[in-house]
């Protein structure tokens, strides 16, 4: 394997987690072994229960306690899970066992206050050269760019929450 490089995929559009589920499932048909934790949700969606059941791959939810983050100003146990969650990640980065490491939704764990800047930062630098990372999740630390070696922004243009008033659907979305 070559040197592993550290992906951030953000924006405001559609498909961040998708894309990183994406690479997870190739590298993990490669033979790698993949450990994907996912902050702010805690529910088993179809991906979670998809990835599980491949050889290689550990998922990891660091939640809330109550599903999903996504209403309301965090809470005591929203701090913990972040904090849990960012102590796995560095685990998994750094014990060998995985060649792939995906933050799900760590962006946005930052952007609501659940770990600071510099903790961000620290996970990004701790990466050993043979672990491919990658950072999902709407907004970005200053800084963050800088430390990337591939920086997507998916930008969204229509989606049919707004013209069509549709909400999360099976199979689709969750």
């Amino acid at each position: 394997m070559t040197e592993g490089q550290f992906h951030i995929y953000t924006g405001d559009g559609k498909g961040k987690t998708t894309a990183a589920i994406g690479l997870a499932l190739r590298a993990a048909g490669a033979g790698w072994r993949v450990y994907m934790g996912q902050f702010i949700k805690d529910m088993c969606y179809g991906e979670v229960k998809l990835l599980r059941a491949l050889p290689g791959v550990t998922v990891a939810l660091f939640g809330t306690g109550d599903g999903c983050l996504i209403d309301g100003p965090p809470k005591p146990q929203d701090y913990a899970c972040a904090r849990k969650g960012l102590q796995c990640v560095k685990e998994a980065m750094t014990n060998g066992q995985y060649e792939l490491v995906i933050a799900d939704e760590i962006n946005v764990a930052w952007l609501m206050g659940l770990i600071s800047t510099e903790d961000w930062m620290d996970v990004a630098r701790v990466r050993p050269p043979s672990v491919e990372l990658v950072f999902t999740g709407r907004g970005l630390p200053p800084g963050g760019e800088q430390l990337a070696d591939l920086v997507t922004d998916m930008r969204e243009v229509k989606h049919y929450y707004a013209t069509k008033g549709l909400t999360s659907r099976t199979g689709i979305e969750c």
